[in-house]
């Protein structure tokens, strides 16, 4: 059975590079959050397939999928749902907003206002949304993907570190190489068109129930102390550190634990090693961190600091 589920994922993986080329390392980093529970953050300059990655992967597993564009003037109820006057009724019915449903692509999340992305807080964290003192359960499984600029500034807001703090993973989706873009100007020029998988032969290979699965076989992955003792000696590195303000919390440890366990089932191990640890520790935690202003003037990235820190804290055998 076990076999049989990571087959699935790899060839998950195969169907998405179909339509998706040169992204791999997000495509796998999409799947990892799926098994960990997590939400993503897909940051990258416009162009680089974020939202074609979020629509393939969603076709993939058959999961419903729902889009909401950030605006300046998007309101909470615009994402959560809200109580609409059913006048033939005589009474408030609830009407769901684009929340409820399994992956939802929050796309250019920045560019709406900290009341409005507060509202995912919840949905985030709960997986369940309350409106009007109701609380209502979400669909299980239930992910945000949320996009990026990472170079156009104006017109957006920060996220809150309460709301960075409930992404599992922040993934940098950067330009091809050349032999991939090429690659997508052949598929171009064949008549692909991302708008219609099933004609690019994007096949439907999963879905929840497997999903189910997968994840109770990723909660077996053992931990051993010594490797548990690795990730606090990291966390408490980036609280030490003279280049940040604000170091990776409790939950962010517990972050990367769940991102290692997924990382090292995916790759058949029956447990998690200080190699998959290291592997996951960018995405988990270059969000996380905040840098002293002082840093940031050097030029100095999250990357950089987390890459030395993990030189200097000393490897479990």
């Amino acid at each position: 059975m076990t076999d049989d589920l990571r087959a699935d994922f790899a060839n998950v993986r195969s169907e998405v590079a179909k339509a998706v080329v040169g992204q791999d390392g997000a495509v796998t980093g999409l799947m990892i959050a799926l098994l960990a529970g997590g939400h993503v953050v897909l940051e990258g300059v416009p162009g680089v397939a974020k939202t074609l990655l979020v629509r393939t992967l969603s076709h993939c597993l058959k999961l419903e999928t729902k889009r909401i564009q950030f605006t300046p003037d998007l309101m909470p109820g615009d994402v959560t749902g809200s109580l609409v006057y059913d006048t033939k009724a005589g009474d408030f019915e609830f009407r769901p907003g684009p929340v409820f449903t399994n992956l939802l692509l929050a796309d250019e999340i920045n560019r709406t206002p900290p009341k409005t992305q507060s509202a995912l807080l919840e949905a985030m964290e709960e997986r369940q949304v309350s409106v009007d003192g109701e609380t209502r359960k979400l669909p299980d499984p239930f992910i945000v993907a949320a996009t990026m600029n990472p170079i156009e500034y104006e017109g957006t807001y920060q996220l809150p570190e309460a709301q960075l703090d409930r992404f599992l993973l922040k993934l940098v989706l950067s330009i091809p190489e050349r032999e991939s873009e090429l690659q997508i100007l052949e598929r171009s020029a064949a008549g692909f068109n991302p708008r219609d998988l099933k004609a690019a032969g994007v096949s439907e290979v999963m879905d929840a129930n497997q999903i189910a699965k997968a994840r109770q076989e990723v909660s077996k992955v053992s931990a051993s102390s010594d490797v548990l003792g690795y990730i606090v000696d990291l966390a408490r590195g980036t609280r030490k550190s003279p280049s940040v303000k604000l170091g990776v919390s409790p939950r962010g440890a517990n972050a990367l634990l769940a991102s290692a366990k997924a990382w090292a089932w995916l790759t058949g191990s029956v447990g998690v090693t200080p190699d998959h640890v290291q592997t996951m520790l960018l995405p988990t935690w270059r969000h996380r961190i905040q840098l002293r202003p002082e840093a940031e003037l050097e030029g100095v990235s999250a990357d950089s600091i987390l890459g030395s820190i993990m030189q200097q804290v000393q490897v479990p055998i």
